[in-house]
């Protein structure tokens, strides 16, 4: 008898371009026990998920708003191909280029923004200057969520595929009423948020806002910011328009755009006034013109990096004219829907408000200690690295499977909803777990190499922060994977329950954190706040979930996985940190060290953990190494 084949972990990435079939026996409707779950018009096949606004690079910033996708049918191969807006052929895109075209986007945005956090830490430092621009920049995204981002998400966009779908202007008429409506609440909420900017402050910051030199700078920097709320909205509702035509990389990209300005800007305040190294430059001493000319220059990224995508929208054939006839085309039935979505959000970034409030006050503190970086930037730099795999890699593999989940979900197929949400958390996990390890071995020497200059004592805290972040990143991704699940069936609800549950586990920690702990060490500690918040989360999305699946969510063989790769990931990291320590302790941790103990204990910790996942019988990192030696070998 032959030998079997080994199944590919990775298979899914091509099976999601082949029609779905619903498995025997299963029927047309939802799973037992789901009977009112609404059944909405599906998307063009190849339909990307939704992301959130792109102005940000933070991980609050795109976590916040969740997506709910619509589910994809594939049209019967008798009836006749849809006709599309741009008078193409309507031919499928395809799942696996649109999600590396996206991938591709998000890495470059992604690491863009590390080389802008470089040079914002270079140009203000680590300390209260550094906190009160991060906290104006952080201010328009939060609003924004608050406000009008995750209903826009979540809602706005699955009814716009849909009138793309179903009228006979290919949903040109509903895209342009939903954008002027859009640009009109948007310039009136700049408009009440810039009168309102020392008002936001003191909500995020009292710390901040009883000093008057710190306030002074805060509001001034907000009120440059805030007109970006505006531009981020339209950013993302064009982007929209975009992926429902097919048109899935100008959304990822153009944030590049945003994250070149500001570095050039960055660039030429630290040409002018120097680093904030040798400047010494703080609240008091900051000029009028180097306010301005930071204000502007962030103001001026937003604006590029929304302009830059009509060029792409007119290329599909849609021209934009503003219509100004809202009523009784749909758009107050999709507000009524995006309610649980906007308390969603309400409620996570009532958490994300409470870790700035303490994170700063902290900050404050530490700083009186000679403890720098242990602040509000130093917690939101390190969460920027420690964010970076999730976005790229189980953003990514999702958005290849999420099509196929809700075309199962809409067939009331729960066993293959089951299997990809099981292989979409085994396949993430062959790189998320090690990952989450490697910052516990390699988090000092990542931010002394990235953000050493805005000194080494400020770089070593935010080191010690991404440390404490570090295995938080195991139960984020798989909330995010978890979650995708309860979109698949429009369920906005039970993911807002789950998110007041994060919300109220990660203010409590932090709380708790700043009380026990020592200023130097409490931002550290919200940042392990921050990831028990989500392994409690994690627990209870993961009962609600399996009990919509019939009591069966592949549990065994997940945790099988996972716990194989956390038993490889701890020698990797133990044996990997020890060489990275030593490179350094004879390197120093100047560039020069940083590189090394990067490269050194990276090998080590690659090598280590390959060989212990290869004893321990991974399949899927076997199936992942073969698939990728098979692509090389072409």
């Amino acid at each position: 008898m032959g030998e079997q084949p080994q199944r590919d972990a990775f298979a899914h990435l091509y099976r999601d371009q082949q029609p779905y079939e619903p498995r025997p026996g299963q029927g047309q409707g939802y799973p037992q026990g789901a009977e009112n779950y609404p059944q909405a018009q599906a998307p063009a096949q190849g339909q990307a998920p939704v992301p959130g606004p792109s102005r940000s690079e933070s991980a609050d910033a795109t976590a916040a708003a969740p997506t709910v996708a619509a589910p994809v049918v594939t049209a019967p191969a008798a009836d006749p191909e849809p006709k599309t807006p741009s008078g193409g052929k309507g031919r499928a895109s395809s799942v696996l280029q649109s999600s590396a075209l996206m991938a591709a986007g998000t890495l470059v945005s992604r690491l863009t923004g590390f080389v802008r956090q470089m040079v914002v830490l270079a140009g203000l430092g680590a300390a209260t200057l550094g906190s009160t621009y991060a906290l104006a920049y952080t201010l328009p995204t939060m609003v924004y969520i608050l406000t009008i981002g995750g209903g826009l998400n979540s809602v706005f966009v699955p009814q716009l595929v849909r009138a793309m779908k179903e009228d006979d202007d290919g949903g040109e008429a509903f895209a342009n009423r939903l954008l002027t409506l859009v640009m009109v609440v948007l310039g009136l909420l700049v408009a009440v948020t810039v009168v309102a900017a020392p008002v936001l402050i003191r909500v995020m910051s009292p710390t901040i806002a009883d000093n008057p030199a710190d306030n002074e700078v805060a509001v001034t920097f907000a009120r440059y910011c805030l007109p970006t709320i505006f531009f981020m909205g339209i950013h993302v509702v064009v982007g929209q328009i975009l992926n429902a035509r097919g048109r899935f990389g100008a959304m990822m990209w153009t944030p590049v755009l945003n994250n070149i300005v500001i570095i050039f800007t960055f660039g030429l305040f630290i040409w002018v006034f120097g680093t904030a190294g040798s400047s010494k430059m703080d609240t008091t001493t900051i000029t009028a013109e180097g306010i301005r000319l930071l204000g502007m220059g962030t103001l001026l990224g937003l604006v590029v990096q929304s302009l830059a995508m009509f060029p792409y929208l007119r290329a599909t054939g849609f021209r934009f004219r503003p219509r100004f006839d809202w009523r009784g085309h749909g758009l107050g039935k999709a507000a009524k829907l995006a309610k649980w979505t906007v308390l969603f959000v309400l409620a996570n970034q009532a958490g994300v408000l409470v870790v700035t409030q303490l994170s700063t006050a902290a900050g404050a503190e530490a700083e009186n200690q000679n403890a720098p970086g242990m602040s509000f930037v130093g917690y939101s730099s390190a969460q920027l690295i420690w964010g970076m795999p999730q976005a790229i890699i189980t953003v990514s593999v999702m958005a290849s499977l999420l099509p196929r989940i809700s075309r199962a979900a809409h067939d009331g197929d729960s066993g293959a909803v089951r299997d990809d949400i099981s292989q979409g958390l085994r396949t993430s996990a062959v790189a998320i777990v090690p990952l989450a390890f490697g910052f516990i071995a390699l988090g000092i020497p990542m931010c002394t190499l990235l953000f050493g200059a805005s000194g080494t004592d400020a770089a070593v805290s935010m080191g010690y922060i991404l440390m404490a972040f570090s295995l938080g990143l195991i139960p984020f991704s798989v909330q995010y994977v978890v979650l995708r699940g309860f979109y698949a069936y429009e369920d906005t609800r039970t993911p807002f329950y789950n998110t007041v549950i994060i919300a109220a586990v990660n203010a409590a920690g932090s709380g708790l954190a700043y009380l026990l702990l020592p200023a130097r060490w409490a931002v550290a500690g919200m940042a392990a706040a921050y990831g028990l918040a989500y392994a409690i989360g994690v627990g209870v999305a993961w009962k609600r979930l399996r009990n919509r699946l019939g009591g069966d969510l592949d549990g065994p063989r997940v945790v099988r996985t996972y716990t194989r790769l956390v038993g490889a990931s701890i020698p990797a990291a133990l044996l990997g940190g020890g060489a990275a320590y030593a490179i350094m302790q004879t390197l120093g941790m100047g560039v020069a060290g940083s590189v090394a103990a990067l490269l050194g204990g990276g090998l080590v910790l690659i090598a280590v953990f390959y060989i212990a996942a290869k004893r321990m019988r991974v399949d899927e990192l076997t199936a992942m190494v073969g698939m990728v030696r098979g692509r090389l070998g072409r």
